[in-house]
């Protein structure tokens, strides 16, 4: 009798201990499609929002509305969908080690083979014919000279200074037969400095007063904001850059009698930090400095290994020299990311392009490869693939790494004021993500950030400087209040109207608006301009109902009001789209032909030839794509879509900025205007490289992992 209930609670028992055991895993199974679900969900909506904007684009190009969305806009929003999202899955199953296009099984032999779009038969044919190829003369000399070509490109460029002698030599002509680029920005900061400089020198200028006009009314800038001691430095161009470029050209007009030689200096100063920006990046993207190198083997411990090749094949005599780290890039993906900085016209005019937008651009560019180097010692799964030994300890960041993070961080600071909100999204990912690097990342982001911004803002509420106007950053209302004026007037309630008349004038408005850009709307311009923006009568009473009204006039036509965000915004996302304002326009503009003294005759055919050549090519449907800065920002919002999929957290974290950047585009008073997406056109080719050397980590690593453990054991 005993025996039977035994059995049955030893039954009971183990039932239960397997259900313990089980439940557990059903859960996490669950779990695990839940969150699999949810980031496909997530890159499926970044190939949505691409789609839409390739969709809507031929209607904006007509000035037209998406109410007039049609059955060719959506053809076109599905095939750039399918594309997009043909593009993540390649990216993720080339991660995984998978064919591009899955498997294909044998029907007689059940054999898994990768599928191609190319018949069997054919490659079959293809590939006795090249292994005939490679054993004639022709192929044995093609294969070596691919091969020499392959060791001197490493070897050119397995050092800093061999990358910027490179880039010194490619970049060479642009500063020699073009001399600068500039455009508006320069001469108003300029006519900043000029004007504060005769304040403290006691000159009596025009400040506030209905008939006088301000280098601060040509933003403008509202008179509230100013002091009441007359102050004529503003923060709107950030307060120094503009101290800089404005004492430079100074200076120059003391000695010289204009700005030209000012000007050349600032564009030869701006020429050099640009090499040593990039040389810097390159060099630790392509030759990872931070491995020990060969020069420094101790040979009285030959078992800590070394990596060593003959000084010249087929001369044993003349010795060995070490050579890179196995991790290093290979001479294509050198040769192709050089060339693009040496070849296209978004790199090359920023070398010399007196703006914000480049000095920011090559500063984060800077400052990304230090970032990547953090990454790679920080004991990330995927670090193996990045030169960091296998369950290697924490590694510090040297002195001078630290000191160029620290520089390129407050040059950021320096040259745009949205710089401390990307700061501080760094630093707060980088907690998260590398706690073990928090010394480095308080003292270089938050520290200069704090002095920095925190030092403008005293000197901003001490009445030193004047502050940026907040109408600045209303840039997407301030467009869709003004195209509903334009085309719907009717439709705008009357409370809104009360609302909006002591900030705008609506007629005015409707009368400025130009979907691309919002600075006519703001009434930026010189003195002969429409008052769409009362500045010289606004007060922040006023301003409080702003948010109010523009809600308003949104309810009233939401339609217009989604055709205002989309015009003023979609040519980012549309790769189609021609830019706005490309950086071939500071080539050759106005300020350069007709408002400089001398610079408009040096080389003016050669500098007209310059920019037409450049702006022709980059017209060219489809090959013309690569030299625009949209064709950057799509790959790069699809790779970042690829590694959410994959949840490479750890890179995401040093990734993201990039879309922090995208979201500064969007709310940016012009559409498509390329300075904008230089950072990430700069970083794009650094960003397939880590994307290439993290989905290798995998196979290195596990090799690596069972070569440690086998050695312990």
């Amino acid at each position: 009798m005993i025996k039977p209930a035994t059995t049955r609670n030893n039954r009971t028992t183990t039932s239960r201990n397997i259900d313990r055991q089980t439940r557990p895993r059903t859960q996490h199974n669950a779990f695990a499609r839940i969150g699999a679900t949810a980031r496909w969900a997530l890159a499926v909506a970044a190939c949505l929002w691409l789609a839409w904007c390739t969709a809507v684009g031929p209607l904006y190009w007509n000035d037209s509305s998406i109410a007039n969305f049609g059955a060719l806009n959506a053809l076109f929003g599905i095939l750039a969908f399918a594309i997009y999202l043909f593009i993540v899955v390649v990216l993720v199953r080339k991660a995984h080690h998978q064919p591009a296009l899955g498997w294909a099984a044998d029907r007689a032999t059940g054999e898994r083979t990768p599928r191609t779009l190319i018949p069997r038969s054919w490659r079959t044919t293809w590939r006795k014919r090249a292994a005939t190829f490679r054993i004639t003369k022709t192929g044995i000399w093609l294969q070596r000279i691919s091969a020499c070509c392959g060791r001197w490109i490493v070897r050119c460029t397995d050092k800093r200074w061999k990358i910027a002698l490179v880039l010194v030599i490619g970049w060479l002509w642009v500063p020699t037969t073009l001399l600068a680029a500039f455009g508006a920005d320069l001469r108003s900061q300029a006519c900043e400095f000029s004007w504060a400089w005769n304040q403290w020198t006691g000159l009596k200028q025009p400040y506030i007063g209905f008939f006088s006009f301000a280098p601060m009314d040509i933003y403008p800038t509202a008179h509230y904001l100013w002091p009441d001691s007359p102050t004529y430095l503003t923060d709107q161009h950030n307060i120094l850059l503009t101290l800089w470029y404005g004492s430079t050209l100074a200076v120059s007009r003391y000695f010289t009698g204009s700005n030209d030689w000012g000007i050349v200096l600032l564009a030869a100063i701006q020429w050099l930090f640009a090499i040593g920006c990039i040389a810097a990046t390159l060099h630790r993207f392509l030759n990872l400095p931070w491995l020990a190198r060969n020069e420094y083997v101790d040979f009285a411990h030959p078992e800590r290994g070394g990596r060593f090749a003959p000084t010249r094949l087929g001369r044993p005599e003349r010795g060995m020299r070490a050579t890179l780290p196995s991790q290093s890039a290979h001479a294509p993906a050198r040769i192709i990311t050089i060339l693009f900085f040496l070849l296209c016209p978004l790199a090359v005019f920023s070398t010399i392009s007196l703006t914000k937008s480049p000095l920011f651009a090559f500063a984060f560019t800077w400052a990304f490869g230090i970032w990547y180097e953090l990454y790679a010692t920080s004991g990330d799964r995927h670090a193996p693939a990045h030169g960091a030994p296998f369950l290697a300890r924490f590694h510090r960041l040297p002195a001078r790494t630290f000191l160029a993070f620290l520089a390129a961080n407050a040059i950021m600071l320096i040259s745009a004021k949205y710089a401390w909100y990307v700061l501080l999204f760094e630093f707060v990912l980088a907690l998260i993500a590398d706690r073990r690097h928090w010394k480095v990342y308080v003292f270089a982001l938050l520290v200069p950030t704090v002095l920095i911004h925190g030092g403008i803002s005293m000197a901003i509420n001490s009445g030193i400087i004047i502050s940026g106007d907040p109408i600045e950053s209303h840039g997407v209302q301030l467009q869709q209040i003004a195209r509903i004026a334009n085309k719907a007037p009717e439709t705008i309630p009357e409370s809104a109207r009360r609302k909006l008349a002591p900030v705008f004038n609506l007629d005015q408005m409707a009368e400025a608006y130009f979907q691309q850009d919002a600075d006519p709307v703001k009434s930026s311009g010189i003195q002969s301009k429409k008052v769409s923006y009362r500045w010289r009568s606004v007060t922040p009473e006023s301003m409080k109902h702003f948010n109010e009204a523009w809600l308003e006039t949104v309810r009233a036509n939401p339609v217009v009001a989604v055709d205002a965000l989309m015009a003023k915004c979609f040519g980012y996302f549309d790769i189609a789209d021609l830019p706005y304002v490309s950086m071939d326009y500071y080539v050759y503009n106005d300020q350069v032909t007709s408002n400089s003294t001398w610079i408009k005759y040096y080389n003016a055919n050669w500098r007209a030839w310059v920019a037409n050549t450049s702006r022709q090519i980059s017209r060219t449907p489809v090959l013309g794509w690569p030299l625009h800065g949209n064709f950057y920002v799509i790959l790069t919002l699809l790779i970042g879509a690829a590694e959410v999929i994959l949840r490479r957290w750890r890179t995401l974290a040093w990734h993201l900025p990039l879309l922090l950047l995208m979201g500064v585009m969007i709310t940016a008073p012009a559409n498509n205007f390329e300075r904008h997406m230089l950072p990430i056109a700069f970083c794009f080719v650094f960003l397939c490289l880590t994307f290439w050397r993290d989905s290798h980590a995998r196979v290195s690593t596990a090799n690596t992992g069972a070569r440690a453990c086998t050695t312990k054991d």
